[in-house]
């Protein structure tokens, strides 16, 4: 009989609802509210971009064979537009009834074009002359000819236009460019903070990219396209090249979401499915202004603080002097690094420092994602004009951050730096950075291992791990992964690090199977793990097999988990909750028992198919004693969540947990912070009572 197994896509979708459920509560400032309901709106956008795309590709294929949960790619297909409507009917009724009247009462005004006084259309007038006219380009719908191409994820005004001369009808499409704001302010007299949306902007002053016509209708639409086209690396001589052309299909990919408008007249309707090319299943009617994404700006309008949250700056890390060489800290031993609450400034020091530092004769470096404005990337870039030897793999195939890391990759590259693009057939997705050092005539390996990416925006909002170390079997194996990716040489059993796709999977199912057995001996067998995703049958199965065996586990799970939990069979022994709170959890720590003598990693993957079996991937074994007590510590510290956490029901929903009666309310994240907060400020206090004298070198 085949094991219980949640779908993946269904799944994915009762994460979103989590995040959602947060914008749901009343408890929680507006703009925080607004935030979290930004963030389920681009969730769904990558979701329907990647996810449904290559769901759309397996049906129009033909292939009808089900998913380990016993789903075919239609039945899939009928199941996520069923929950995603609910979930969209959700997502404007609380921006409806809910949010906007309570930006209105707190002077955030959404204003109508029906509304406006004399003084606030003359402004409308001027914004749609001087910044939106000129940057708009109509396309004219011929019958019987193609239809124009329309971007994807654009808010585009739909026209039906008259001639009164001739007494014919058209229509055209005005997209609306990124590159123009979504609201407008519009100010009157006592009310600076009200604001007019773009396309209302357009569909009002529509008529005048029409002259002698008239503008008989408007709607504005908005198309979706399938983002699951990959790079044929089997054919791409010049991958670069070959990433091009597949940014650019992209942009005229089949159409996987229409969203339309409740109220939308018949023709309009028509000629605009005609245009995406949709069919009826892929139309999304939506009662209110779409993209709600793009309103993730409201909750950093300044002025508002009392909206928002109590901020909770990163503090220093107490094992960090100031003005101290991060080479002299990491020296003393190993650092390890709890991101956001501890700052992710020695990470992108340890980058700087080295492009500067004459002893230090090359940096090698595997970046995935980064910051528009990358510090790192900068230091790499002074690295190499220094003369130093610098190493960058570029994942070109970092979805939806191509275009960038290729702009990123040249500048490198002209710079003087070696540039790798990935490895062939997989995508590299390991968090690593190698500095080697010239000390005392010997050549000494300084290593970043991290859970997350180096970019120093999405550090300020993810939680992460690094590891900084000079151990030499840490240093002995970045060499040997450079070797590997950089010069195809085989990634062969390392000392300390376990990379994928050929061993972190093997290993992950001995250390649950040596659980396992533990327990069957009736010994103590324990396992507690903190991913992003849990997926991969394999893993599955084997965490099936020791709670069979009677091995306690505890899964923080926060999005996909494809395990069932509650099966009196299979999953008696396994908890697994989610939690959902202003960071967005990202970390991926896994704790074994091992009789009394644990195994505790870090690690870049998740427990999914593609990290494991189709990703370079690194899981590092934590060897210095203070951070693995600390990251025990943090990992029960989430089973321990009352507050933000959720339990993973049988059926894959969750159920919001509650202090029990008598219980104290308890916030991991809170704790986190406040731990953070208090231990810089003992170090801060230690240092100001300690003299510190000048000795000679």
């Amino acid at each position: 009989m085949p094991l219980p197994f949640i779908n993946r896509e269904l799944s994915w979708l009762e994460f979103n609802q989590r995040v959602l459920n947060e914008a749901l509560r009343a408890d929680l400032p507006l703009l925080e509210r607004v935030k979290f309901l930004a963030i389920t709106a681009s969730n769904l956008d990558e979701f329907f971009q990647v996810r449904v795309g290559s769901l759309m590709l397996l049906s129009r294929s033909g292939r009808k064979a089900a998913d380990p949960s016993g789903m075919t790619p239609n039945q899939q297909l009928t199941a996520i537009r069923k929950r995603v409507q609910q979930m969209v009917e959700s997502q404007y009724e609380l921006f409806r009834d809910t949010l906007v009247p309570a930006l209105n009462s707190a002077g955030i005004r959404f204003l109508n074009t029906k509304g406006l006084t004399a003084t606030q259309s003359d402004q409308v007038a001027a914004a749609f002359h001087d910044a939106i006219s000129p940057l708009l380009t109509p396309l004219g719908v011929v019958p019987g000819e193609d239809p124009p191409a329309v971007p994807a994820l654009q808010l585009i005004v739909a026209c039906r236009v008259s001639d009164p001369e001739t007494s014919t009808v058209r229509h055209a499409m005005v997209p609306i460019p990124e590159g123009i704001p979504r609201r407008f302010p519009v100010s009157d007299v006592g009310d600076s903070s009200a604001f007019l949306l773009v396309e209302d902007i357009v569909a009002l002053h529509a008529h005048e990219l029409f002259p002698g016509e008239e503008v008989e209708a408007t709607a504005c639409f908005r198309v979706t396209r399938n983002g699951d086209i990959a790079v044929q690396e089997e054919d791409a001589s010049d991958l670069a090249g070959e990433m091009e052309e597949v940014l650019a299909a992209r942009k005229l990919s089949d159409t996987v979401r229409l969203e339309l408008p409740v109220s939308l007249p018949r023709d309009l309707a028509k000629v605009i499915q005609e245009v995406c090319r949709a069919s009826s299943n892929e139309i999304m009617r939506i009662n209110g202004p779409l993209a709600l994404s793009q309103f993730m700006d409201l909750a950093f309008l300044p002025g508002m603080e009392a909206l928002r949250d109590e901020d909770w700056p990163s503090q220093p890390s107490p094992d960090l002097a100031p003005g101290e060489s991060i080479f002299e800290a990491i020296g003393r031993r190993d650092l390890l690094l709890h991101h956001p609450y501890e700052s992710f400034e020695p990470v992108m020091r340890l980058v700087e420092e080295a492009a500067d530092d004459p002893q230090v004769v090359s940096i090698k470096q595997v970046l995935y994602r980064t910051a528009r404005q990358s510090r790192i990337i900068d230091a790499l870039i002074r690295a190499a004009e220094n003369g130093k030897t610098v190493t960058v793999l570029v994942e070109l195939k970092a979805r939806f951050d191509e275009a960038r890391n290729l702009l990123r990759a040249e500048e490198l590259q002209r710079a003087g730096a070696q540039i790798v693009y990935g490895v062939k057939g997989l995508k590299t997705h390991a968090k690593i950075c190698l500095v080697v050092r010239r000390e005392d005539g010997r050549l000494r390996r300084y290593v970043h291992l991290g859970t997350g990416n180096y970019n120093e925006s999405t550090a300020k909002l993810y939680t992460d791990i690094s590891l900084l170390s000079c151990r030499p079997e840490y240093g002995a194996d970045a060499s040997l992964f450079f070797n590997a990716v950089t010069g195809r040489s085989k990634l062969l059993r390392f000392q300390r690090l376990v990379p994928a796709p050929t061993a972190m999977k093997p290993r992950l199912l001995d250390l649950i199977a040596s659980e396992a057995e533990r327990a069957r001996q009736g010994e103590p067998a324990r396992i507690l793990a903190k991913v992003n995703s849990l997926q991969d049958p394999d893993i599955i199965a084997a965490l099936y097999q020791a709670s069979k065996a009677g091995v306690e586990i505890n899964l923080n799970v926060r999005g996909i988990c494809c395990l069932k939990t509650g099966d009196a069979k299979h999953s008696k022994h396994i908890r697994v909750v989610s939690i959902i709170d202003r960071f967005l959890e990202h970390a991926r720590i896994f704790y074994f028992h091992q009789g009394g003598d644990p195994g505790i990693f870090i690690a870049s993957a998740d427990w999914m198919g593609r990290n494991l079996d189709r990703r370079v991937e690194l899981m590092i074994p934590v060897e210095d004693s203070r951070a693995r007590r600390r990251l025990l510590r943090i990992l029960e510290a989430f089973f321990q969540d009352n507050a933000q956490a959720s339990k993973i029901l049988p059926d894959g929903s969750s159920e919001r947990l509650r202090p029990a009666q008598g219980e104290k309310k308890f916030r991991a994240q809170e704790f986190f912070f406040k731990e953070a907060r208090k231990a810089a400020k003992a170090r801060e206090h230690e240092r100001a009572m300690t003299f510190e004298p000048h000795v000679p070198k």
